[in-house]
């Protein structure tokens, strides 16, 4: 973020000059354009045989000398600020590191196999985002097995988001009623959200479509009633203010356009967990955690330089560091102990004793006496043996 910060500062400091210098070239320019046009405007007014008189040869003379020299301030200026500008590229140079080899590891994608993996994950992330094109013929190049059952449920999904962009929502509608049972398993609210959506769309033509609108929810959301009933009372209010103006009425917060983008969130999310995949393509995942990872890596790295150390791994699957990539990045239950301040891991796994407590197996090991146990948070007295690993 310091890195960021040093050079958004260069980066005002050519704004800022740039807007002086632009404020000051106008109105120079300006100054001079008058001159000269008052100059043009007075021989013209003069006879066609007239000779310039001493002061007018003057006036000319300091006429063309002004200019001449605002020209070269201008020029001068100009340089300053070319001057200015290539301090961002040296501060970004300064502040941002380019050499990125030594937080990655050659044989990763070492191997004809692993090499296969790499390209039918790019290639899942292509069909995810609705480039069909680019991922056949990335799977044609690479020799991937792509079936055409693999690549359909992306097609359809992709085709509905663009629908919910337009703010269509027929597609959406549609996909939803025919997979109803599966959505009500979930306990999914995606369909009455989408019936919502339809209503107010309806209500807010105004007096004209209140008829429509009372027979869509007639027709719709009598199913909804007993999940959301409160939600339903609260459009059907909407009808009373109908003829003022719902903007300006109580419920003007069923108008608000972030509807729109909490129910293409809410489709993403629940037709991705019918479906078996993930929110986000793991390609697009690992990139994040990784952009995340790398500036720790960095300063790790400069700290092994340091200290003479080579290489920047000290384990065969595992960073020299722990890093936090945010609680969106967090997809596994973790223990740690409460008595060692240590993760759990398949060594040293979580234990959970007779009264209901979990500690980790090495403190387990550690407050044992033979055959007896006290429990460090309660008076209870037990034996080790008793203790159950647990599993998150």
């Amino acid at each position: 973020m310091e890195a960021c910060n040093a050079v958004e500062r260069e980066v005002d400091k050519v704004l800022s000059k740039f807007g002086g210098i632009n404020e000051h070239a106008d109105r120079v320019l300006q100054d001079v354009t008058g001159n000269i046009e008052a100059l043009k405007a007075e021989l013209e007014s003069a006879p066609p045989d007239h000779e310039l008189t001493a002061a007018q040869i003057v006036i000319l003379r300091q006429t063309m000398a002004k200019i001449r020299e605002t020209v070269q301030r201008l020029a001068t200026d100009h340089r300053d600020l070319h001057s200015t500008v290539s301090k961002v590229g040296k501060a970004i140079d300064r502040n941002f590191v380019s050499d990125f080899a030594s937080t990655s590891r050659e044989d990763v994608f070492s191997g004809a196999e692993k090499v296969q993996m790499l390209n039918h994950v790019i290639c899942q992330h292509f069909y995810r985002q609705g480039m069909l094109d680019i991922a056949d013929e990335l799977a044609q190049e690479a020799g991937l097995k792509v079936e055409d059952g693999g690549k359909e449920p992306f097609s359809e999904l992709n085709r509905i988001l663009d629908s919910l962009k337009e703010r269509d929502l027929g597609p959406a509608l549609e996909w939803a009623q025919s997979h109803r049972e599966s959505l009500d398993s979930q306990n999914s609210s995606l369909e009455f959200k989408l019936h919502r959506l339809q209503f107010i769309a309806l209500i807010q033509r105004g007096p004209p479509g209140q008829a429509e609108a009372i027979h869509y929810a007639r027709t719709h959301f009598q199913q909804f009633v007993g999940r959301h009933e409160k939600e339903i009372q609260n459009l059907m209010g909407m009808f009373l203010y109908l003829p003022h103006g719902i903007s300006s009425s109580p419920y003007s917060h069923l108008l608000d356009p972030n509807l729109w983008v909490e129910i293409y969130d809410v489709f993403t999310r629940d037709a991705c967990s019918l479906l078996g995949l993930s929110v986000d393509s793991p390609l697009s995942v690992c990139i994040n955690a990784g952009c995340t990872a790398l500036p720790a890596l960095l300063n790790i790295k400069q700290v092994m330089q340091q200290r003479q150390v080579t290489g920047i791994w000290n384990g065969k699957d595992e960073l020299p560091i722990e890093i936090d990539l945010g609680q969106d990045s967090r997809y596994h239950s973790v223990f740690a102990c409460p008595i060692l301040r240590q993760q759990s891991t398949e060594s040293n796994p979580p234990m959970r004793l007779i009264c209901g407590h979990v500690i980790s197996r090495d403190a387990l090991n550690k407050l044992s006496n033979g055959n007896k146990l006290k429990c460090p948070y309660c008076p209870v007295e037990q034996n080790p043996s008793d203790a159950r690993l647990i599993y998150f």
